[in-house]
């Protein structure tokens, strides 16, 4: 655990992980290092699923300066898809989605992804339903972690995005 000089808190690093894509292979966040990026539990018949809408406009809008979101498609609520395929259809055909997605994953109990376990260890957050989310900062630290009532376009969110990302510029600066 260290000091996170973007908001004063003391924060945890959470290991690199590897997640099955929902195109096949794996996303691995080792290959995001030095780079912000933000993942969210999601589901397709859920009343938050909206926010799709605002997790690609998040995406569009900081992907040109490195920051990456990683949607977790996740049945632990009962309100996701049957299959990937089925997934991955309603998403690009609803919301136009291009940002990375994993396969179908548990994030909570004892058949949670590694990552979520990593961040309940580290931080003592569990999602508590769909659409929560988990920043993780351009140094591997936990930045911040929010229910699904806060929309990812928040400025609890993109204030937070925004001052690590000018750390990541001011770092590359250096080089």
């Amino acid at each position: 655990m260290g000091l996170n000089l973007l908001t004063n808190v003391v924060v945890a690093d959470i290991p690199y992980f590897e997640f099955p894509s929902i195109d096949g292979g794996y996303l691995d966040t080792q290959e995001w290092r030095g780079r912000p990026y933000l993942v969210v539990n999601t589901a397709s018949r859920c009343g938050f699923t909206g926010q799709y809408a605002d997790m690609q406009k998040l995406f569009n809008k900081y992907r040109d300066k490195g920051f990456i979101l990683l949607a977790i498609p996740s049945d632990d609520f009962n309100q996701e898809l049957s299959t990937d395929a089925e997934v991955k259809d309603f998403c690009e055909l609803n919301y136009e989605l291009d940002m990375p997605m994993t396969s179908r994953l548990s994030i909570r109990g004892s058949e949670a992804h590694p990552f979520y376990n990593a961040v309940k260890s580290e931080g003592g957050f569990v999602p508590v339903w769909n659409f929560s989310k988990v920043l993780i900062g351009v140094d591997g630290k936990l930045l911040g972690t929010w229910g699904p009532l806060t929309s990812p376009m928040s400025p609890k969110i993109t204030k937070l995005l925004e001052a690590t990302l000018a750390v990541s510029s001011k770092i590359e600066d250096t080089y």
